[in-house]
């Protein structure tokens, strides 16, 4: 009787356990804050005169002007390490992405100008003094986007960025990480509408929160 008292406190204790991990993941997911509150643009640095945001039924929609200028939306607030999620949905070509820290580098969604292929979810260097060359390090391309992009619907992107390193989701699963101690400076969170070309991209459920 004793052992099986015994064993049923171990299955209680385990069920337990398992049961405060689930919620504790629960609750990091959770505890990410709207960034985009769904009907204005509060804490993001909006343009006079603002010809490329605007919002439609709870999404932000980033439209190219009809000179193609181009623009980045800014967050009013600065990041370092941070997790952001945000839901994504294009059609056709278009040339956007999320910028980060400072120096800057960018998580790149759509064709690239350079490249003239999708790399979306692919990290990005800009150019600066410690990285006169431009571009996509090879370590930063992604894996398995192929099977988990939705065309033409709403996929949901996550990225972290934790010290020297930076990862992006997709849906759910892993397609990207970078490491480079360089670039360890805060900075505003970009959403980009790319120059020179006409496009339009929609962004929906824009959290984050900071490490």
């Amino acid at each position: 009787m004793k052992k099986q008292l015994t064993s049923a406190s171990r299955s209680i204790v385990v069920g337990l356990l398992f049961f405060t991990t689930s919620l504790s993941r629960i609750h990091a997911a959770d505890d990410l804050q709207p960034i985009f509150t769904g009907t204005n643009l509060t804490g993001w640095k909006v343009p006079e005169p603002n010809l490329f945001w605007k919002i439609a039924n709870g999404v932000l929609v980033g439209d190219n002007d009809e000179k193609l200028t181009g623009h980045v939306l800014h967050t009013e607030q600065s990041y370092t390490n941070f997790v952001l999620e945000l839901e994504g949905r294009w059609s056709g070509e278009i040339d956007s992405g999320v910028m980060m820290r400072a120096p800057e580098i960018q998580v790149q969604f759509g064709v690239s100008r350079s490249l003239k292929r999708d790399m979306t979810g692919a990290f990005y260097l800009a150019k600066h003094t410690i990285n006169p060359k431009v571009g996509y390090p090879d370590a930063g391309h992604t894996k398995g986007f192929d099977k988990l992009f939705k065309k033409d619907d709403w996929n949901k992107f996550r990225i972290e960025a934790k010290g020297d390193t930076f990862t992006v989701s997709l849906n759910g699963e892993q397609i990207s990480r970078y490491t480079d101690a360089r670039y360890d400076g805060g900075a505003p969170l970009g959403l980009q509408v790319h120059p020179g070309l006409k496009m339009k991209v929609e962004f929906r459920n824009i959290r984050a929160k900071r490490l």
